[in-house]
């Protein structure tokens, strides 16, 4: 890495907080070793307190741009002089570009959840989905769905700030796309489970299962799965959260979040670049398999 480090290097950042275990610095600078390209990709550890400071230091140091992760996704927006269409109709960013000083957010979690399931042989096209969350790459996930052409997705979602959120995505969702789309209370466990069993995949798309929350999950236990079920988390770091290993234990196909976070991170290597990310390559590098 430091051989390839010259005076004409262009800066990539990673911003959020926590991010030390992220597998998204090793993802780009191979990538970009493997193509001969004169880039650095760096994580540093930036939450809300700190998120306009450092917006200000990509423009001042002339970055190319950055990746944006929780919990900055959906603040980052008023830091931002454009978004893309997708990323305005999330409400969220996941990758900023830096042209000449202006900075134009874009999303692209929803994308590299659907080319994760195609490239794992999964096709939720036409068919129903239930999901927890609605934050950045939750509501990305469930908005790229719909446009895709998911029939139905069922969300569910605590109570917090995020809840008046989900209502906003239903609400999109249905006015821009023929998907049908309802909202539950994560509380309603009996409705969580019957929601999922009429279900051909389930999702997390929360933080719950990596650290701080390392070992807990929103699912009481493996009841709430069958054998034909899919069973994805967007979680990657660890490779295996306790859901999954309760639905393998139930007979479930499963995928963690290291496809994902791949073709999430080619779509916005190709932003930054305009040269496509070497993806078989670093699924051997990265040992990426599917079950």
């Amino acid at each position: 890495m430091g051989e390839r480090i010259t005076g004409h290097t262009e800066l990539i950042g990673l911003m959020a907080y926590p991010i030390r275990h992220s597998s998204s610095p090793a993802i780009h600078n191979e990538a970009f070793a493997y193509l001969g390209l004169d880039y650095a990709y760096l994580a540093f550890e930036v939450d809300n307190d700190t998120l306009e400071d450092a917006i200000t230091g990509l423009r001042a140091l002339k970055m190319v741009g950055a990746n944006i992760s929780m919990p900055n996704k959906t603040p980052v927006l008023k830091y931002l002089d454009k978004l893309s269409p997708a990323a305005k109709l999330c409400g969220a960013v996941n990758t900023i570009v830096n042209e000449n000083g202006v900075l134009t957010g874009h999303i692209t979690d929803g994308i590299g959840y659907m080319r994760a399931l195609k490239d794992n042989n999964i096709d939720v096209i036409g068919k129903k989905m239930t999901i927890v969350g609605s934050g950045g790459a939750a509501t990305a996930i469930q908005v790229q769905a719909a446009l895709d052409g998911v029939a139905e997705i069922s969300i569910f979602n605590i109570k917090d700030k995020f809840w008046d959120n989900a209502k906003e995505t239903l609400e999109k969702i249905c006015t821009n796309t023929d998907c049908k789309v309802e909202l539950y209370d994560l509380a309603d466990l009996d409705k969580l489970k019957e929601e999922i069993e009429d279900s051909y995949l389930f999702t997390n798309a929360t933080g719950m299962g990596m650290k701080p929350r390392e070992g807990q999950t929103y699912i009481p236990d493996s009841s709430f799965f069958r054998p034909d079920l899919i069973v994805t988390d967007i979680i990657y770091s660890p490779l295996e959260t306790k859901m999954l290993r309760m639905a393998k234990e139930a007979g479930c196909k499963t995928m963690n979040g290291m496809g994902m976070l791949l073709f999430q991170g080619a779509a916005a290597f190709e932003l930054w670049t305009g040269k496509e990310m070497p993806v078989e390559h670093m699924k051997e590098v990265l040992n990426i398999k599917y079950d």
